[in-house]
């Protein structure tokens, strides 16, 4: 049986541009039947364009991975600092018609 302090770490590294970060107001996520794409855009104010900032490519499994530790973590948010916006429609926020593709949807 495997105790907690044998399993191996892993050491990450992060260069100083990606240590930024990109700021994003905006998420388009589409799929196909083998990966998840989310474009993180940012949208300025009366402005009819919007810009990819960055594109994320995952597996279905990582993409779930990934929406169960976002739940978790926005539950330890809210704990912590209080409700968000309890009645957040992504549709309501957007300011154009954005249309997916692939079968995919704004978040």
């Amino acid at each position: 049986m495997e105790d907690q302090n044998d399993k191996k770490q892993l050491s990450i590294e992060i260069s100083e541009a990606v240590a930024e970060g990109v700021y994003s107001n905006m998420a388009i996520i589409s799929h196909s039947s083998s990966e998840f794409v989310i474009d993180f855009l940012r949208v300025l104010p009366n402005t009819p364009k919007a810009k990819v900032k960055s594109r994320v490519i995952l597996t279905p499994e990582h993409a779930k991975r990934l929406m169960l530790a976002l739940q978790s973590n926005l539950q330890k948010y809210e704990e912590r600092y209080g409700t968000i916006n309890g009645d957040v429609d992504p549709r309501s926020a957007m300011p154009f018609n954005f249309n997916s593709f692939n079968g995919g949807g704004e978040a």
